[in-house]
């Protein structure tokens, strides 16, 4: 038996000839080493002892680099684990450069008002399933708004999943948590009288937003940002951009980065809207609505806002008090889905994040139902 450096491991031959006739010798050599554990363990089948050394050194340096990892782990699991929360998020906040202003802005309101007072002070170390579950039955009594509750806990669960990175966790506090359930209520949908005398009461600009919404399902924040240069087929509207709230100025869509798009349906209406509009009222490098006040800025979403709730309180057209400027592109998910145009457009179409919050609030506005897919099953069946 060949005994290397301590710590290394031996290298024999499970043979009757002594080491001095090992070189001589016919049957294959075998290591012997602890492994990271500490538990005994055997290699054979290296025909050379160059070999079998050769591969005791590999494992030997593999076990001092993970042990040294391990060291690291640890080290950074206590150093960062005696921070508190408040000390840590704000680090993790430094890197959150990706955000829109708007989003970055959202982001702050939740760590201040929400939870930092409720979590600001804990030790990172400290937290378990049991904490973040007290986090949101807080949040409960404190009768928060469901969609917060849901933006809270997500904004939390991003930073634990950044701090189990970092080793601090073994597991992520919030697994096996329940989270809040926001479901959007059902949308207040105007009907088509109803959206007709919106435009009638309306001035120009009004009744474009109007139909830009309503027929091709922009939120308002694109439709004040239309663009006739954007119209890239006879029935296509390309939406490239918004006009953000917090800056003022024209910005990347929601949801997407920038540089990206999404190309909705364009009505032959809603094409002769917009260029009809062109026609009486000009354009700026092809915007078409502008800041009353300075036609050299974005024309900004509040200021529609404004005209809507003037027109509302006036009640010249009859709105019910859940109708907002928004039902106007709820009107159009609502068409979509009575003429059987199948969700995973119009969820494309209307820019959402994901298909469930398409499904979530538009679910009941869909046709189908277990009585007439029995009916068209069975008819499909026996044809």
């Amino acid at each position: 038996m060949k005994t290397l450096p301590r710590g290394m491991g031996t290298v024999f031959k499970r043979c009757n000839h002594s080491s001095d006739e090992w070189s001589r010798c016919q049957h294959p050599y075998v290591i012997r080493y602890r492994s990271l554990s500490g538990r005994q363990t055997e290699q054979g089948g290296f025909r050379t002892q160059t070999k079998a050394v050769s591969r005791l050194s590999e494992i030997h340096a593999a076990k001092y680099q993970a042990s040294s990892s391990s060291d690291f782990r640890q080290e950074r699991a206590d150093r960062y684990g005696r921070m508190t929360f408040k000390e840590y998020a704000e680090q993790w906040r430094l890197g959150q450069r990706h955000l829109a202003p708007s989003s970055a802005r959202h982001l702050d309101s939740l760590l201040k008002h929400h939870i930092f007072p409720v979590l600001g002070s804990r030790r990172m170390n400290s937290f378990d399933h049991r904490v973040v579950d007290d986090f949101i039955r807080t949040l409960e009594v404190a009768d928060t708004g469901l969609a917060t509750q849901s933006n809270a806990f997500d904004k939390l669960s991003a930073v634990l999943t950044d701090a189990q990175r970092l080793g601090i966790y073994d597991f992520n506090p919030t697994d096996g948590v329940k989270p809040p359930q926001y479901t959007p209520g059902r949308a207040t949908i105007p009907t088509v009288e109803r959206l007709r005398n919106i435009r009638q009461i309306g001035d120009d600009r009004l009744r474009l937003i109007c139909d830009l919404m309503s027929g091709c399902g922009m939120r308002n924040s694109e439709a004040v940002a239309v663009n006739i240069d954007n119209i890239v087929a006879d029935n296509v509207y390309r939406i490239t951009e918004q006009v953000n709230q917090a800056t003022k100025d024209y910005d990347r869509l929601k949801h997407r980065k920038s540089g990206e798009y999404r190309e909705v349906p364009l009505p032959p209406r809603i094409r002769q809207s917009i260029e009809q509009y062109a026609a009486e009222h000009g354009s700026t490098d092809g915007y078409l609505v502008r800041d009353p006040r300075d036609s050299s800025r974005p024309f900004q979403p509040y200021l529609l806002q404004n005209q809507w709730q003037r027109l509302k309180r006036a009640n010249r057209a009859d709105m019910p008090d859940g109708m907002v400027l928004y039902s106007l592109r709820h009107f159009f998910a609502s068409r979509c889905l009575q003429l059987r145009i199948p969700i995973t457009d119009v969820a494309d179409w209307m820019g959402h994040k994901s298909l469930d919050m398409t499904f979530r609030i538009y679910r009941h506005l869909m046709p189908g139902s277990i009585k007439s897919a029995a009916e068209s099953l069975d008819f499909a069946l026996v044809a």
